[in-house]
């Protein structure tokens, strides 16, 4: 996948499809056929700092670490981006999440993995 503005982390999405991180301070969305879907800058209106870590949840969200701002996001497919953690992180830089709803962050800057739960109940 040519034309990436410093790829940083990637993850693959339920549909056959990846979701890339860039330093740039955007994430995109590309399908099994290797084609941009979509720009979640453009597509939800959000400005990252820094994005790092992304992953996708077993509903199709997208999750991303904000380096900078220090945040983890959750842009579901349909509606307003979601801040998951907005405290409590020095320096997110993976995100992965597990089939029960926990979300798994990596922070290096304290040189530990936290872990938080953003649904009640699981599938």
């Amino acid at each position: 996948v040519p034309n990436l503005q410093g790829p940083r982390y990637i993850s693959p999405a339920p549909n056959g499809g990846f979701v890339v991180s860039e330093e740039c301070g955007d994430v995109k969305v590309f399908t099994s056929s290797r084609k941009l879907l979509c720009s979640l800058r453009s597509k939800y209106g959000h400005w990252f700092g820094n994005p790092a870590g992304v992953c996708v949840d077993v509903e199709g969200s997208i999750l991303v670490a904000d380096e900078q701002r220090r945040t983890v996001h959750l842009f579901p497919e349909h509606g307003p981006p979601i801040c998951l953690v907005s405290t409590g992180l020095r320096k997110p830089i993976g995100v992965a999440c597990s089939s029960f709803g926990h979300l798994f962050v990596a922070d290096a800057g304290e040189n530990c993995v936290k872990v938080f739960k953003y649904r009640v109940r699981p599938p």
